[in-house]
């Protein structure tokens, strides 16, 4: 019976390289960990609960959806579909960083994707693109990501006043230049770009005229289709060009 061999080697190093690259995104964490600090305290949580929450949860749009439908009944169906609408963009992300996991022992490559958000998950992508493999972002940028969102939850439950509404101050926008940044700085080719227009014009369309959150998931596939079918080619070897000669 032969064992299965996994290439890839989680290097401590790099792990602390990629906490400390992605703190400066974390601040802005800790500002909407806030928020939901204060509207999970608001819907009549418990601090123990809205912090548990946070500990096990850590998804913040989930966990927003999921105070706006709490109260003294729950429905547990819809709030389940609504969890998981907003949330299968992960089905994504986690299928385009299998050429990496694939190489990491299973009980660590499902340990570190609990760790996955859309942060750390850009960069990885966009290094894997250049021709990088940095899982140590999804573990060492989780974290840090993870650790502000406790912080930030922390703050709220007891100091919520403070920051009521970090929209009013424009920090929503955040996470968002982030990601089309990492998006810019990748390759630019004819492929990506029309990819990228097309997962855009797909995704404006399912906002305007599909259920909430689902614009996500339908860009990223609008997008996916162009990138299965458009396929760059292999450059070809001066070996390969031999025997072909």
């Amino acid at each position: 019976m032969s064992v299965a061999s996994y290439s890839y080697t989680i290097q401590p190093r790099k792990v602390r390289q990629e906490f400390v690259r992605l703190f400066p995104i974390s601040l802005f964490v800790v500002a909407f960990g806030a928020a939901f600090g204060l509207a999970a305290t608001q819907k009549g949580l418990l601090p123990l609960e809205a912090l548990l929450m946070s500990t096990a949860v850590f998804a913040g749009a989930s966990q927003f959806a999921a105070t706006d439908m709490w109260g003294s009944e729950v429905s547990v169906l819809p709030l389940i579909a609504v969890v998981f609408a907003i949330n299968s963009r992960h089905l994504l992300m986690g299928a385009s960083l299998y050429p990496m996991l694939k190489d990491v022992a299973p009980a660590k490559r499902y340990g570190l994707l609990l760790l996955l958000t859309d942060a750390n998950w850009a960069v990885s992508a966009q290094d894997y693109q250049n021709g990088k493999r940095n899982l140590e972002v999804i573990l060492g940028g989780g974290l840090v990501l993870w650790m502000a969102w406790l912080v930030g939850t922390w703050l709220g439950v007891y100091f919520g006043g403070l920051l009521q509404n970090p929209k009013s101050l424009g920090l929503d926008m955040v996470l968002g230049c982030f990601l089309l940044a990492m998006a810019l700085g990748g390759k630019k080719s004819p492929r990506v770009l029309v990819a990228w227009t097309v997962a855009a014009l797909a995704s404006l369309a399912a906002w305007k005229w599909l259920p909430p959150n689902t614009h996500v998931v339908v860009g990223a596939l609008a997008g996916g289709v162009i990138g299965y079918f458009w396929l760059d080619k292999k450059p070809v070897s001066a070996a390969a060009e031999g025997e072909a000669a």
